[in-house]
């Protein structure tokens, strides 16, 4: 145990006391975040199964792309409108007993679109409202995934904590479609759907499982939003990453707006190239989540210098001659971008004090996906007036101005405590 009673994995403690370097998968010695780890890589496939599945099916039914992007797009209205609100309720709870409400709940909704599946009921109007249910659900859901990871790690581990979902996350991207178009040319959507479904048990049995190294005192807390933006302006090392992730996330991250032009338009490509480009994408972020795992503790020059770097790259692509130059400089994009944004998320976790937290992510989720309606609309219009270069370009100034601002933003009063060392309320 700590000083604060916190109980810390006597490994971790080791580690730190002789100041060793952690790898990248240092994060998994800890037995509830592997239980956890192992829950996320059946969700996190499952979740991007059935998106490929949902996208089909409404094109089957609709003919029409205008459809499709509707539906796409409701999903994300709930976290827009109402996003930073979730975290008042992750912060009032216990975030292990929110979690299998959450999870138990999307479970639920990908069964009733199994059952609607295979009994003939579906429709595009059954599909639109459970995506605006499971969006409302997502409000709170996703704060409190992200401030749950700081319970099952001690600090020096946060990193690798955060690397190791980034590469979670970025596989399913590939492996999920995968594994839906080869269930769509055989069996059709609906196992798609099944598939999603069973894989919820795996994340509600991981958190049965679970026994957290600590859990902060929530339930009963009366501060509301208002308070927890107070406490994130107060504090540098909150906004300033929040500040770059909502210009970097609005402007930078609409890859999928740009990159089927990109594949169609300038390089005269098909279905397979857009796959392609978007496949070296997604290796490129897997390569940069795990980098980031070797950063216990990210410093302001290492948001700058990500930003920077990924603003570069994008440039580099809007100017590749050919696709064999846009593939790997998309897979460099997607390295540095996703640098970037794991060491703005560790960050924050690492600076939010546990009363705090539930909020704090609450609004990196709202700059990085819940802007993602409003990002897409610019960047799709950007992309069909001046094209997918012009596109890029403005997505890699994006970056290098957050990258520059975030340079020259004043240093606080005690800059040894900036972006250096975790809370002592965590410790």
């Amino acid at each position: 145990m700590d000083r604060d009673g916190v109980a810390v994995v006597p490994e971790a403690a080791a580690d730190i006391a002789v100041g060793k370097r952690p790898s990248g998968l240092h994060a998994l010695r800890n037995p509830g975040f592997r239980w956890y780890f192992l829950g996320q890589i059946a969700s996190a496939s499952g979740t991007f199964v059935q998106q490929t599945a949902i996208a089909w099916l409404v094109l089957q039914l609709t003919g029409s792309a205008a459809a499709l992007g509707v539906v796409l797009a409701v999903g994300g209205l709930p976290s827009l409108i109402l996003g930073p609100w979730g975290g008042v309720v992750a912060d009032r709870f216990d975030l292990r007993r929110l979690l299998l409400v959450t999870q138990t709940i999307q479970g639920g909704l990908a069964g009733v679109l199994t059952v609607m599946g295979a009994t003939g009921y579906v429709s595009v109007v059954a599909v639109v409202a459970l995506n605006v249910v499971g969006g409302v659900v997502q409000i709170v859901d996703s704060p409190a995934r992200q401030a749950f990871v700081p319970q099952l790690v001690p600090p020096d581990d946060l990193a690798s904590a955060a690397s190791v979902n980034g590469v979670v996350m970025n596989s399913a991207r590939v492996v999920g479609p995968a594994v839906a178009g080869v269930l769509i040319a055989t069996v059709g959507t609906t196992a798609c759907f099944a598939v999603n479904t069973v894989s919820y048990l795996a994340v509600i049995a991981a958190l049965a499982m679970i026994r957290p190294l600590s859990t902060a005192t929530r339930a009963g807390s009366s501060d509301g939003l208002g308070e927890g933006l107070r406490y994130v302006r107060a504090h540098q090392q909150l906004w300033l990453p929040l500040a770059m992730m909502a210009l970097v996330g609005l402007v930078s991250f609409n890859f999928p707006v740009i990159l089927p032009v990109f594949a169609q338009s300038t390089f005269h490509g098909t279905g397979t190239t857009y796959s392609l480009l978007s496949v070296m994408l997604s290796v490129g972020s897997v390569v940069g989540s795990l980098a980031v795992g070797q950063i216990p503790h990210p410093r302001r020059i290492y948001l700058v210098g990500a930003s920077l770097a990924f603003g570069v790259a994008l440039a580099a692509t809007a100017a590749a001659p050919n696709l064999v130059f846009a593939c790997i400089l998309l897979a460099v994009s997607g390295a540095t971008g996703f640098c970037f944004v794991t060491l703005a998320s560790v960050a924050l976790q690492l600076h939010a004090e546990p009363q705090y937290r539930g909020r704090v992510m609450a609004l990196w989720v709202f700059v990085f996906i819940g802007t993602t309606p409003i990002g897409s609309i610019v960047m799709g219009w950007v992309t069909g007036s001046g094209g997918p270069r012009v596109a890029l370009l403005i997505a890699a100034g994006a970056a290098v101005v957050a990258a520059g601002a975030a340079a020259f933003v004043r240093t606080p009063p005690h800059p040894d405590e900036y972006l250096r060392q975790p809370p002592v309320a965590d410790r």
